[in-house]
């Protein structure tokens, strides 16, 4: 069986120890050297050849992000996990990092009461984020078959038997591994006049949301911002949901608003997609557009499923251009995505479904 080559970079001896125990646990994942900072790490990488690194951001001498823009100079393809502090600092430095060109990022065990429930904590975010970079269970994972409830009730994903779309009044977007910066690229690209609101599910813990969304209003020509509750959401418009809340939206007698909550995980996530799409398709029927990109797992799937039944429609980033094909592979394979698109055709795809041919011309300037 092929093992997932490991080298963890920490300045911190515990980290190490703890990073390196947590790993040992999974018989596919070598843990194939350690390095107490960026330039040791530099040194050992040729040495070891890993196919994975987990990398501290935080680091003297050379610290994280440093080591990653060495790292991309001759390892431009090699996986890299960031593995930082649940700070603003921290949240600062790793989206840096991700658009600096690493792969994902997990945070550090803080507050969990012992030295047992840290291994665990990094055992459930780590273990399957380097089995899904390391693509591990790539072959031994089947596709998943077609809702049966779905194939009975709904019209075919494509083809002149589809029939015409309705209007589409609202675009969901749900992403998890690679979505930081596939969003940078599709929200670049939206006009800042398009005519219905944008509402995203991005697997992202508190703090780091706020960032990112911050990142995204200075990119792109929309207004883009983390939900509060009770806002109200409007053309022109994207809604990012905040770390550790589920987002919802409800009907008033003002509008369309958000709504937060904390109900149990879903897919071990919250916010989650599933929970959204499932909100959006109740609210707005078939005149939502759900949106899968990079993702690990399959959040998405049954929220889509959701959509299509409602009379929606559900687009699907392609494999080539994920990071993870885990989420959008989940739900092309089911049969739910009507298209399955690179990510730099998605913003045009959308522009097309909800606007007019000035909007599509808007989108080709914006590109250029």
């Amino acid at each position: 069986m092929h093992k997932a080559r490991v080298l963890i970079v920490d300045d911190s001896t515990v980290i190490r120890r703890l990073l390196s125990e947590a790993l040992a646990g999974d018989p596919a994942i070598e843990v194939v050297g350690t390095a107490a900072n960026g330039r040791i790490a530099l040194a050992k990488v040729p040495q070891v050849n890993p196919d994975l690194v987990t990398l501290d951001v935080e680091m003297p001498e050379l610290d994280g992000l440093a080591t990653l823009r060495e790292l991309r100079k001759t390892y431009p393809r090699l996986p890299v996990i960031m593995f930082s502090t649940l700070t603003d600092k921290g949240a600062v430095a790793t989206l840096n990092a991700l658009a600096a060109g690493a792969s994902d990022y997990v945070t550090k065990p803080a507050n969990v009461g012992s030295v047992t429930a840290g291994l665990q904590k990094v055992r459930d975010e780590l273990i399957p984020k380097i089995r899904a970079l390391c693509r591990l269970d790539q072959t031994a994972t089947p596709p998943t078959p077609r809702p049966k409830s779905l194939a009975s009730s709904s019209p075919p994903a494509s083809g002149p038997a589809a029939g015409p779309a309705p209007p589409v009044e609202v675009v969901a977007l749900g992403v998890s591994t690679g979505g930081p910066n596939a969003l940078t690229e599709l929200f670049r690209a939206l006009p800042g006049d398009l005519p219905v609101p944008v509402l995203i599910v991005q697997h992202m813990p508190p703090v780091f949301t706020r960032y990112l969304a911050e990142r995204l209003d200075a990119v792109s020509p929309l207004t883009v911002r983390e939900a509060q509750a009770g806002d109200l959401i409007h053309p022109g418009g994207a809604w990012l949901a905040p770390g550790n809340y589920h987002m919802v939206v409800v009907r008033t007698g003002q509008g369309v608003a958000v709504q937060l909550h904390q109900g149990p995980p879903e897919n071990s996530c919250r916010p989650a997609v599933d929970v959204l799409f499932r909100s959006v398709a109740e609210v707005y029927g078939a005149g939502t557009l759900g949106v899968v990109l990079t993702g690990m797992g399959q959040d998405g799937l049954r929220g889509s499923e959701a959509i299509r039944h409602a009379g929606g429609r559900v687009l699907a980033q392609d494999q080539a251009t994920s990071v993870v094909w885990g989420m959008p592979g989940a739900v092309a394979q089911a049969g739910l995505a009507e298209r399955v698109l690179p990510l730099e055709q998605i913003a045009g795809e959308i522009v097309r479904r909800v606007g007019t041919r000035r909007m599509a011309g808007n989108v080709a300037q914006v590109r250029t």
